[in-house]
């Protein structure tokens, strides 16, 4: 399933809307699906978008674009009916991944605000809105094709039937294995954090306004720019430690004690309970990692590399004892890819941090640690990695790639089924187009219905 054009309307959010507003263009409702309107300038921020990005279109960027935003909006709509959820955790590490690599496409924080002409919190917020819509297209159309099964018998006839110029090309995949450690926080630091978030408690006690703290101190910028708050939530989408805090609150008037989850210290405040759900603002703060922490982190990872090379233990050992990174110590450091269910990765799926590093080594080869800012946590840690195979660029084999095959006859299959889903849901939702936007060769042709 491809989902790029979530990620696509994310840049053109942030790159489109100055721009558009300084051509003087008048906006104008280009479609309408369901109550929802696609405006001019959406459809004209995308393509600007598309167009930083290099992509290529199948036909006309003005049918093609105004044409995947209604589909999106047809995912949302069935997800509202559904109440699809999404995790604030996942927001966040959605959010922070897109930031990074925004920051390390142009260079610097301060050059991503001077690029977008918006502080790092309006990139945040915009990015926030954008993400958890993203998410909920994918966990609607999760639940449409999560209970598709392929059979074996299935792959090997569809390889079978490929004309030998038509059999795909399996990019240079690389498996790795990864030693992650978090660099010691000095006490004092965390000390620090927590007097502030009592101070922050007490002038809330004394009558000054949480929303208001939230806006200036939160180190969650998502959050803090609507006062800290965030939306209705079931406890499984929340990290553990804050879950436990946030549902045993009982009075809105007060003001949680300080909880610690894997993103920092909270304090939280109740909203409101509907349910097995939640409403809650929160102040999140995140204890600074000095760099001689980072650099005493990156030291101790290259004293065990050396101990790797000099025999003393193997990178697996060190690994399944040393790492800190809990999803991959029990597997020997193996890093799994979550797209495809396995342990290969194409170059571009790897964190971008790991793939510079790893474009250059040999097989057998560790690396010197390096820092990088995962997309879960968001928190800088130290690592170390060992490239454990590279299988070069090729074309595909049924015994070399039949996983790969595998993932391209399920992905036929759910475009089949999500296909015939858009198709269906057309039917029964309400579309205008302006007459302007009409003469196009849709991809679904239903939105235009005849009399």
């Amino acid at each position: 399933m491809n989902f790029k054009f979530v990620v696509l309307c994310a840049l053109a959010l942030l790159t489109g809307s100055a721009v558009y507003g300084q051509d003087n263009v008048i906006d104008e409702v280009v479609w309408v699906v369901g109550d929802e309107a696609i405006l001019k300038s959406e459809v004209e921020e995308a393509r600007m978008s598309a167009q930083y990005e290099g992509r290529k279109f199948d036909g006309d960027p003005y049918c093609v674009i105004p044409e995947e935003i209604a589909v999106q909006k047809l995912y949302l709509h069935q997800a509202a009916l559904d109440s699809i959820e999404v995790a604030e955790s996942e927001v966040i590490q959605r959010v922070d991944y897109m930031t990074n690599m925004y920051i390390a496409n142009i260079g610097s924080r301060e050059k991503m605000e001077e690029y977008f002409n918006k502080t790092s919190s309006q990139i945040r917020e915009t990015l926030r809105d954008n993400a958890r819509e993203g998410l909920k297209v994918q966990k609607m159309q999760q639940k449409l094709v999560g209970e598709i099964k392929i059979t074996p018998a299935e792959v090997r006839r569809y390889f079978k039937d490929l004309p030998q110029d038509s059999i795909p090309y399996i990019p240079t995949q690389v498996e790795v294995q990864i030693i992650t450690q978090q660099p010691k926080i000095p006490l004092d630091e965390i000390e620090d954090v927590k007097r502030r978030l009592r101070e922050y408690t007490d002038r809330v006690n004394n009558g000054e306004s949480f929303s208001m703290l939230a806006r200036l101190y939160s180190d969650d910028r998502g959050t803090a720019i609507n006062g800290g708050e965030m939306p209705f939530t079931g406890r499984g989408y929340l990290d553990p430690a804050f879950a436990n805090v946030a549902f045993n609150l009982q009075d809105p008037n007060k003001v949680s004690k300080i909880v610690e989850s894997e993103y920092g210290f909270h304090i939280i405040q109740l909203m409101e309970k509907r349910g097995d759900r939640i409403k809650v603002r929160h102040i999140l703060l995140k204890p600074h990692v000095p760099e001689e922490a980072l650099m005493a982190g990156t030291a101790r990872l290259d004293s065990i590399a050396d101990d790797i090379r000099n025999g003393k233990f193997t990178f697996e050992e060190a690994a399944s004892v040393l790492s800190q990174d809990k999803d991959t110590r029990n597997n020997h450091g193996l890093l799994p890819n979550p797209q495809t269910n396995t342990s290969k990765f194409e170059m571009q799926e790897l964190p971008p941090e790991i793939a510079k590093v790893v474009d250059k080594m040999k097989v057998g080869e560790i690396s010197e640690a390096f820092t990088m800012i995962p997309q879960k946590t968001g928190k800088e840690e130290c690592v170390i990695v060992k490239l454990k195979s590279r299988i070069n660029g090729h074309k595909a084999t049924i015994s070399e790639d039949y996983q790969n095959l595998k993932e391209i006859v399920l992905d036929k299959r759910r475009d089949e089924v999500l296909d015939k889903w858009i198709r269906e849901k057309q039917k029964h939702t309400y579309v205008r187009i302006n007459d302007n936007w009409k003469n196009c060769a849709f991809k679904y042709p239903g939105w235009i219905k005849k009399d």
